[in-house]
């Protein structure tokens, strides 16, 4: 450095630009923390109208009580996925899909296990049988005359639910014709089943092959008089009244 020659000071930020600053931030964070609590405080921030669609057996009342959702609780406390996954635990609804639309509305669409068949219930009500194996009672409502009846099922028998599972992946027009079906077990064929169909024909099967042979039975039903069908290891179809050329027959051969 020349003889002479004055060094030259550092600039340092004065203590009032440091103090202003904070002034700053603190006036900022404040103003945040006060718009927040007005905003959750406000009626802009509640729930203010829940929609539900797709329900027929589940009533308004139960979807809101298992999603936990009302109006005036906190639209953004709601989580869809958590109210969805709820729903779903639901033996009646299959599929449960939250929409969430701010400000406030809510809207939940539900698809429920669909109805494989019906049944009397002990107070003489008729219930519907859902794909989830679950009863629904009807309450008034129409059945569907194409589905068939379970008779004589226990409330807690399991096999009902894995005929319920069987039923929902038979096409509906080849369950037409079943008027009802009953448990038939045997000691080889714990899964026996029984059926009925409007067509007068009785039905020997079980629950594991109903599915296979539900074909068979249609093709029976569509050709033969009304008869005995027996759908298990073998198929086999016999006629509750004989062949009249085989009776005309059977009479020659006695006479002669």
């Amino acid at each position: 450095m020349p003889k002479g020659q004055i060094p030259a000071l550092k600039k340092e930020s004065t203590p009032k630009m440091k103090t202003s600053r904070k002034i700053i931030f603190i006036l900022v964070l404040l103003f945040i923390v006060i718009f927040a609590v007005i905003f959750f405080r406000s009626p802009v921030s509640k729930i203010s109208q829940v929609q539900i669609e797709g329900n027929v057996f589940s009533t308004r009342e139960e979807i809101l009580s298992k999603s936990g959702l009302a109006v005036g609780s906190p639209f953004f406390g709601a989580d869809a996925s958590d109210i969805e996954e709820g729903l779903e635990d639901s033996p009646l609804i299959s599929e449960a899909t939250v929409d969430k639309q701010f400000p406030g509305i809510i809207t939940i669409h539900v698809k429920e296990y669909e109805t494989v068949a019906y049944e009397l219930g002990s107070d003489g009500q008729i219930q519907a049988i859902l794909s989830s194996g679950a009863s629904v009672n009807l309450e008034g409502r129409g059945i569907a005359v194409e589905k068939p009846i379970l008779t004589q099922w226990k409330a807690d028998d399991p096999l009902k639910t894995e005929l319920s599972n069987v039923l929902k992946e038979i096409p509906n027009e080849l369950t037409t014709d079943i008027s009802e079906i009953l448990p038939s077990p045997t000691p080889s064929f714990p899964d026996r089943i029984k059926l009925y169909t409007k067509s007068q024909f009785e039905v020997i099967t079980t629950i594991s092959l109903l599915g296979d042979k539900v074909s068979y039975l249609n093709q029976v039903i569509e050709t033969e008089e009304p008869g005995l069908i027996t759908m298990l290891e073998a198929d086999s179809y016999e006629p509750f009244q004989p062949d009249e050329e085989d009776t005309g027959e059977d009479e020659a051969g006695s006479t002669s």
